[in-house]
């Protein structure tokens, strides 16, 4: 079985002390690649540093966070704007980009057009992208509903929500991301996930966040995409080989993995 962790910061200073030995246990965990969103200016350095030490494992997106975005978000979006825009970049998303009603409320309508000019990149550029919507899934689909079409693919990364916004994200022709949440008691995808073919899904660990049970509350990191599966496999009444052909498949087709 093959494995691939969509969403990882597997970058961030977290693992200064062991990245290595982290991405030497995600390959003996047969999770072969590690796909790394971007954050802001800050990140960018230390994301396509572990690209180059491991160019063929941890691939490396470009975008803003929403939780980057503030009153001079113009001037994050010229750095993303940059990178995207050379020649041969490494880059195989956009992202990762959104809305976060979570954290702080103050700038929603920057992130909004922040968002919305990144959708456009993407499609002038024909890359996916990788949505973050905490605390706001329902304001995020209306946001996209626009800009959806063939030209359009992507994930909601860390999906949460209900049946009914899954069926909509899924009509967008987006791919749901399930990370450890779905080992949560009451993370409540246990009554999503049932009703989802395996063909619109993929797995993430969003490390160093939200940790599966048992590790809840510690250090996450992308070998722990098995316990991932093993929850998502038992919920939805898959074998395991069968989630891993079909989420590793997944992956490989939007990001155009080789």
């Amino acid at each position: 079985m093959f494995w691939i962790d969509t969403h990882a910061h597997i970058y961030l200073d977290q693992f200064d002390k062991d990245r290595n030995e982290a991405i030497e246990r995600a390959q003996q965990a047969n999770v072969g690649q590690i796909l790394m969103p971007n954050i802001d200016h800050t990140s960018v350095e230390a994301m396509l540093e572990t690209h180059q030490r491991f160019p063929k494992v941890c691939l490396p997106m470009m975008g803003l966070h929403p939780c980057s975005v503030k009153a001079d978000f113009q001037r994050e979006l010229y750095v993303v704007e940059e990178w995207l825009h050379q020649p041969d970049h490494p880059f195989i998303a956009v992202g990762e980009i959104g809305t976060d009603l979570y954290w702080d409320k103050t700038f929603f309508d920057q992130q909004k057009e922040a968002l919305t000019i990144q959708v456009q990149w993407a499609k002038k550029l024909g890359l996916p992208i990788v949505i973050h919507c905490r605390e706001s899934i329902p304001e995020t689909i209306e946001l996209l509903k626009p800009l959806a079409g063939a030209d359009l693919k992507g994930i909601f990364h860390c999906f949460t929500g209900t049946l009914d916004q899954a069926q909509q994200v899924i009509e967008m022709g987006f791919y749901l991301g399930i990370g450890g949440v779905a080992t949560f008691k009451n993370g409540g995808l246990d009554k999503v996930l049932p009703a989802i073919e395996a063909s619109r899904l993929v797995l993430e660990t969003d490390c160093p966040f939200l940790a599966p049970v048992p590790h809840r509350g510690k250090r996450n990191e992308s070998s722990y995409v098995p316990l991932i599966a093993q929850k998502v496999a038992e919920i939805t009444q898959t074998s395991l080989s069968e989630l891993a052909a079909a989420t590793t498949a997944n992956a490989q087709a939007l990001f155009s993995l080789v």
